[in-house]
């Protein structure tokens, strides 16, 4: 299922453009979803989210009870008491504020509650370092939750609305999370496109309180100790919520498409119908990767290239299909996956999905700036069997292996 954008005719929500950072269409989109409670703590690159969340509690703009808690911790400790509770739940973090949740975040998961979260993805210390990479992001592979990245501030602004119906849909009742590039997407002014009537969106995502929860009138207990006999049974039950949520997340994005005229699918193509080589990645640089493609075209080089959106669950079997037949698959990871073969967390992926070897490449480590000639140059070294499958190469890296 790829990337798609229906005829005018077929857009049944009226819609009017603004212009936004990706920052603040986040927290439109999270405006518009009227969660209940937010707990955040703020950290760069993705304070501008919860300021204007905050700003928007204070004017009156949103009726929710928002918790300026003293760490990302007690944000996320926040967010679970509160889903438990039974209400719509949203929290942002970055890089450090993401590690400093990490204790809870499995939490969420196994007690199987629909939060919803936003990362404004950034590298991991040290060295200190406040700008864009999927570091962060990457870390949260293991622990349960859906996991969403975008591209631009208009899929960020879709995606979250898309989030909270998935989330809180009674075949799925788990946490996710949707990314998108720290500063290149979080800070860049971009057009959007957004309903005149707010509540087409809650019509689009009611509040469904169909999950376990707490209750006065019948007292329960979420969270009891797993004891050997039984902790596997329930962390199964996760598991499977998790990959049944695929379904979910196509029908979420297909009926997303019917009502607003965008949809994006698992993951987006571009000029892969008959590529023998396919530059695969996320985030922002897919654009550059589809420039790199079209220099390729040009010198006869049948190339293509694939952007993943849901990296958790992993959409395998969609995957497989899209990349069949294509003889060189060449991934750009944006995060380092220390230690491993193949040290691009998403190559490794690929790599066991379409069960042969793929040519990886790590970039924008840090956030290091890089363009679509860099792209080209790498891909050539693919094409001209210069770089050998099965090992890691880096594009901008001074001394690297390139």
């Amino acid at each position: 299922m790829t990337a798609q954008a229906l005829a005018p005719a077929e857009r049944k929500v009226a819609q009017r453009r603004i212009a936004l950072t990706g920052n603040h269409a986040v927290a439109l989109a999270v405006k518009m979803c009227r969660p209940e409670v937010i707990a955040a703590y703020p950290i760069t690159p993705q304070t501008p989210v919860v300021e204007k969340l905050a700003e928007y509690v204070n004017n009156g703009e949103l009726d929710a009870e928002y918790i300026p808690v003293e760490s990302e911790h007690s944000a996320m400790s926040a967010a679970i008491g509160a889903s438990a509770a039974g209400a719509r739940t949203f929290t942002e973090t970055s890089s450090q504020g993401l590690l400093y949740m990490y204790e809870n975040l499995p939490i969420a998961a196994a007690l199987r509650l629909p939060i919803v979260m936003g990362i404004a993805s950034r590298a991991i210390s040290a060295p200190i370092n406040v700008w864009g990479d999927y570091s962060d992001v990457m870390s949260m592979r293991e622990l349960g939750w859906i996991i969403y990245i975008a591209q631009s501030a208009q899929e960020a602004f879709d995606t979250v609305i898309q989030a909270y119906r998935v989330a809180e849909d009674s075949r799925v009742h788990l946490p996710a999370v949707v990314a998108y590039d720290g500063f290149w997407t979080s800070h860049v002014l971009q057009p959007l496109d957004v309903p005149e009537d707010e509540e087409e969106v809650i019509r689009f995502a009611p509040i469904t309180r169909t999950w376990v929860k707490l209750d006065v009138d019948n007292p329960a207990q979420l969270g009891a100790v797993g004891t050997p006999e039984w902790y596997w049974e329930v962390r199964w039950q996760a598991v499977e919520a998790l990959r049944g949520s695929l379904k979910v997340i196509e029908e979420a994005d297909r009926e997303y498409g019917r009502r607003f005229g965008r949809s994006y699918g698992f993951f987006s193509t571009y000029r892969t119908e008959d590529a023998e080589m396919v530059i695969v990645t996320y985030g922002s640089v897919y654009g550059l990767a589809k420039k790199a493609v079209d220099r390729l075209r040009g010198e006869g080089v049948r190339a293509g290239a694939l952007r993943l959106r849901v990296i958790r669950p992993w959409p395998g079997d969609q995957l497989r299909k899209a990349l069949e037949g294509v003889d060189r698959v060449m991934v750009i990871d944006r995060a380092i996956n220390h230690g491993a073969y193949l040290q691009g967390p998403m190559a490794v992926e690929v790599a066991a999905t379409v069960q042969r070897p793929v040519y990886s490449a790590l970039a924008t480590i840090g956030m290091r700036a890089i363009d679509s000639d860099m792209i080209y140059e790498a891909a050539l070294k693919v094409w001209k069997g210069l770089w050998a499958p099965n090992q890691t190469y880096t594009i901008g890296l001074r001394g690297g292996y390139e």
